[in-house]
């Protein structure tokens, strides 16, 4: 995807904590897509539609995660809370853009168990960041899913709203009319791998 000066720069986050208790303890980052580790899928999904820097967020495991997944070039932060929930996660990754030397207009976060979501359904929820007070969000048949994407003068707000594993939800629906729905059903599935039987999704 092509970057003009005039576009607002996009960052992509991966939150990858998760320890996967429902797969019976198989950290989602490690779980294995086309050969190699899911965070790495995410990583690449959000690298080709169109994020300029990549911040993965990891928690369960993240020493094993570190030496099994190709990371390189991403600015990997370990959440030592990542038991708390994604809210927790998510606080950790946005601290990690903030202290980014050049910080970013906006921020794409993605969830590392959602491999259905490639790079088609990104390009389309970059393409509709116009600034930095942008929100948007990927829909489903209309309705909102991920990945959803915050302009930096959101960051301080859905960092404070942000706990358990709602993340941003309560954020995203105190600014519900703020936010720009894109439909991305068309090219992207947004199931999530969370037991036994989703495992049936991975290749």
């Amino acid at each position: 995807m092509a970057h003009t000066p005039d576009r607002p720069q996009v960052a992509g986050l991966v939150l990858a904590a998760g320890a996967g208790r429902r797969l019976g303890g198989r950290p989602k980052a490690l779980l294995e897509h086309r050969g190699r580790p899911l965070v790495e899928n995410a990583v690449r999904v959000l690298r080709a539609g169109g994020c300029r820097s990549v911040h993965v967020v990891l928690g369960a495991a993240a020493d094993e995660v570190r030496l099994r997944a190709e990371l390189a070039g991403c600015v990997v932060t370990v959440n030592p809370d990542w038991e708390e929930g994604m809210g927790s996660s998510l606080r950790a990754g946005l601290a990690s853009l903030g202290a980014a030397d050049a910080q970013p207009d906006a921020v794409l976060v993605s969830l590392v168990d959602q491999p259905g979501i490639g790079a088609a359904a990104v390009a389309r929820v970059v393409a509709a960041c116009e600034s930095s007070s942008a929100l948007v969000s990927a829909a489903y048949e209309g309705r909102r899913g991920h990945p959803v994407l915050f302009g930096a003068r959101h960051w301080a707000g859905v960092a404070e709203r942000a706990s358990g594993d709602r993340g941003a939800r309560d954020y995203l629906l105190e600014h519900e009319e703020e936010i720009t729905l894109v439909e991305c059903g068309d090219v992207a599935q947004a199931y999530d791998i969370d037991t036994p039987e989703d495992l049936a999704h991975l290749e």
